[in-house]
Order: C-alpha cells, then sequence, then structure tokens
C-alpha cells in the first residue's frame, strides 16, 4: 500500500489525499472477507458497508473529479507509451498497449450494466463516449434511479461501489502500462 501511495497521490492531486508515512496514519474502518477475486489481486465482489451510503451532490461531484483525474492518468500513460514494445510478463500477460486500453473499455460495459445502465455501441469503442456514459450512470445512481436488484435478482451495485470499481480498475492498468513500457 505504502509503495503506491505516491502514485495515487499523484493523480489525485489537489484533491485531498494526504499520502501516509506511517502504518500508525491508517485507520481501518471495515474489514472485508477476501474471495477469488482478491486472490488474483483484484477487488471483491463484496462492497464495504460504507459503499451502502447514497451519494449526495457533493459526494458526486467529488467522485466525479476522482474518475476524471484517473481517465487523465490513463489517458497520459498511453500517450507516453505510443510507439513502445510493452514489456513481458506477469503483470498483463503481455497484452499491447492498445489491446490494456481497449479492456478497460470492455471492463466499463461489465461496469455500466451494475448500475441499470446499457451504452451504445459506439462507445466501446470510445473512450470519451464511455466515460460519458459512466458519468451518466453515476448521475442516474445520485438521483436514486438504479433498483437495488437486476430483472433476474442479481445485485446493482451503488454510486460509490461503482467508482471504486472503475477507479481501481482504470489505475490497475494506468500503472500497468507505465510499469511496462519502461
Amino acid at each position: 500500500m505504502f509503495d503506491y501511495a505516491p502514485r495515487y497521490a499523484r493523480v489525485v492531486k489537489g484533491l485531498g489525499f494526504e499520502v501516509p508515512t506511517a502504518i500508525e496514519e491508517l485507520e481501518i474502518c471495515e474489514r472485508l472477507q477476501g474471495d477469488a477475486s482478491t486472490d488474483m489481486g483484484s477487488l471483491s465482489g463484496n462492497a464495504p458497508e460504507f459503499d451502502s451510503k447514497p451519494l449526495d451532490e457533493h459526494d458526486n461531484e467529488r467522485l466525479v473529479k476522482v474518475l476524471e483525474a484517473c481517465w487523465q492518468a490513463l489517458d497520459r500513460a498511453a500517450r507516453a507509451a505510443r510507439g513502445k514494445e510493452l514489456r513481458k510478463g506477469t503483470r498483463g500477460g503481455g497484452r499491447p498497449l492498445d489491446g490494456v486500453v481497449q479492456h478497460v473499455l470492455d471492463g466499463e460495459d461489465g461496469y455500466l450494466r451494475r448500475l441499470e445502465y446499457k451504452r451504445d455501441k459506439q462507445a466501446e469503442k470510445d473512450a470519451r463516449l464511455s466515460r460519458k456514459a459512466m458519468l451518466e450512470a453515476l448521475a442516474g445512481s445520485v438521483r436514486g434511479e438504479v433498483p437495488e436488484q437486476g430483472p433476474r435478482g442479481g445485485k446493482r451495485w451503488t454510486g460509490r461501489y461503482f467508482v471504486r470499481r472503475e477507479a481501481w480498475h482504470v489505475l490497475d492498468h494506468t500503472w500497468e502500462i507505465e510499469d511496462r513500457s519502461q
């Protein structure tokens, strides 16, 4: 965690994140049981209790800024890596740059479905359109338009958990691109 705190701070600069310098500065708010996803280094499907709190307009504005900062970081990393061959290895399994970026877009489609939102076909290949859909879906969550259960009974995500998952996924692959292009 301490290794990534400076990286995260660079992404969200100006949004109030302070890099912890000692373990004593951390406050454990909640513990969750891991699952097969956490064994693979991903977020668990179990959302923290905190994420069940409804979003108000102030929370939404802050979380939109976080998402936009993460997307900008991905765009910067992709531009910096353009024309370079990404180092092969365990991180990313050897996907080329465009494959990593497309993987992030593909993941967004699944995330949007968890807020009962379907993006159009053009957004499947266009990050700008996909991000617009992400913000529209998040706004729908703030307005209370996302049911707790889907049509076949699956639990829908809250806006907070949606942002947590998207920000984590985008930054995970941003840092993969950075690490593999050096």
